[in-house]
C-alpha cells in the first residue's frame, strides 16, 4: 500500500522541508572543491536474456539483449537527495546495483568522490570504498537473514570491514545503532521475524550505516510498508541525513513520497532519462509528456470531483523497444521525428530533459 502524503494525518509524521533550500541543477565545471560526491556518465547495462545455444540453433533464434539502462547520465552533490522514478521495469534498481558495485556497467562510468569506482572495487582500495557506499534494500522480510540475531546482523558489516571486533565495544556499536534508529538495545537479542515490517527496515538502516558511509542507496525503502510506517521510515532518514551529511540516491515509484524526500528528481522510461530537474521546478512545470502523466495519475485531496487521469497506455517490450523516442507509442505530441529520431538529454531552462516536442517548443 502506498502513502498518500497529500493526506494532512499522514503529513503529520513527515520532517519540515524548506522550499528554499532546493538546489538547481549543479552547472557543468565545477572547481574540484564543489565537485559533486557521486557522478554517473552514460551509465549502461546490457543482459543477455537469449535462450540457451542448442536451443537457438534448432529453433533458429537470434540472441536477445535487454538494455535494462542506456545512456544515464547524473550528479548528486554532497549532502543532498536524487530520487529516480518511473513506473516498473524502467531501470530504477539496476540504477542502485550498478552504483554498488553488484553489477559490472557495459558502457560509461561512476565517479564516486573523484575516483573511478568501478576501477576501484577490483583492487585492494576497493574495499574501503565499500565502506563509504551501502545499500537499504526494498524488501525487509527478505533482506536480513531469519536465522541470525540483530546483534549478528547488525555487527556483520564491522566484523567483515575490521572496524570493530572486541565484543564489549562491538555490543557498544550495535547499541549505538539500534538507538540512532528508534529502537531499543534491548532487541538486539530477537530475531528478524519478532519485528514489524517497520522495524525491520529500521535494522536495516541500522545495518547501512555500521560502516558510516557516506552515500546511501535506497531501493524503494518504504514500498513493502503501510502507510503511517511509511512516514516514520522517512522521518527517520531525513534526520540521520541532517545529522551525519549523508548523500542519497532514493529509487521510488510513489511520487508523494519522493516529494517529500528529494532535493532533485530524474523521472525515468524504458532505461533513459527523460527528465532532471530540482524538485519544486519538476513538481510545479513538468516538461516532459511522461512526467506530466504520472503527475496527473496522482490523487489530490482537494479536486475531489475531479476524475484521475490514468497512465495511458503500458511500457513497451524492453526486448523490442519503439524506433525513435521509446515514449512515442502513448504520447499525445508525438510527430514522425519522434517516432524516427531518439531524443537527447538537453538543458532547457535549468531542465534537463529528452523530448523533441518539448525542444521545438510544440509544448511549453
Amino acid at each position: 500500500m502506498s502513502a498518500d502524503l497529500t493526506d494532512p494525518a499522514v503529513r503529520r509524521h513527515m520532517p519540515e522541508v524548506n522550499p528554499t533550500q532546493t538546489p538547481a541543477l549543479p552547472p557543468e565545471g565545477l572547481p574540484e572543491a564543489e565537485a559533486p560526491l557521486v557522478r554517473a556518465t552514460d551509465l549502461a547495462k546490457t543482459f543477455d536474456v537469449s535462450a540457451p545455444w542448442l536451443n537457438r540453433v534448432l529453433e533458429r533464434q537470434p540472441r536477445q539483449l535487454l538494455r535494462a539502462v542506456d545512456g544515464v547520465s547524473f550528479d548528486i552533490p554532497r549532502g543532498q537527495t536524487l530520487a529516480l522514478v518511473g513506473e516498473s521495469g524502467c531501470g530504477k534498481s539496476t540504477v542502485a546495483r550498478l552504483l554498488v558495485g553488484l553489477y559490472e556497467p557495459t558502457r560509461g562510468g561512476f565517479e564516486f568522490d573523484g575516483q573511478d569506482a568501478h576501477a576501484a572495487f577490483k583492487t585492494p582500495a576497493g574495499r574501503q570504498l565499500r565502506r563509504r557506499i551501502q545499500m537499504i534494500f526494498q524488501d525487509p522480510y527478505a533482506s536480513l537473514n531469519p536465522r541470525w540475531v540483530v546483534e549478528d546482523i547488525i555487527a556483520e558489516p564491522l566484523r567483515e570491514h575490521g572496524i570493530e571486533t572486541e565484543p564489549v565495544a562491538l555490543r557498544a556499536r550495535v547499541d549505538a545503532l539500534l538507538h540512532s534508529v528508534g529502537l531499543s538495545p534491548h532487541d538486539r537479542v530477537k530475531y528478524p521475524h519478532q519485528f514489524s515490517g517497520g522495524q525491520r527496515q529500521r535494522i536495516s538502516i541500522a545495518r547501512a550505516l555500521a560502516t558510516q558511509p557516506e552515500f546511501l542507496v535506497c531501493d524503494e525503502p518504504t514500498s513493502a510498508l503501510d502507510v503511517s510506517v511509511q512516514a516514520q521510515v522517512l522521518n527517520i532518514m531525513k534526520d540521520l541525513q541532517r545529522e551525519r551529511g549523508l548523500t542519497y540516491l532514493f529509487i521510488s515509484h510513489n511520487l508523494a513520497v519522493v516529494r517529500h524526500v528529494s532535493d532533485q528528481v530524474g523521472v525515468m522510461y524504458l532505461g533513459r532519462l527523460v527528465e532532471l530537474a530540482p524538485k519544486h521546478t519538476l513538481f510545479d512545470t513538468p516538461r516532459h509528456p511522461y512526467t506530466r502523466m504520472l503527475l496527473d495519475a496522482i490523487p489530490k485531496m482537494h479536486d475531489t470531483g475531479r476524475a484521475r487521469t490514468p497512465v495511458s497506455g503500458e511500457v513497451p517490450n524492453p526486448l523490442n523497444p519503439p524506433e525513435g523516442c521509446a515514449f512515442n507509442p502513448r504520447c499525445p505530441h508525438a510527430n514522425d521525428r519522434c517516432r524516427n529520431e531518439r531524443p537527447v538529454l538537453v538543458t532547457l531552462g535549468g531542465v534537463r530533459v529528452a523530448c523533441h516536442a518539448v525542444e521545438e517548443g510544440r509544448i511549453s
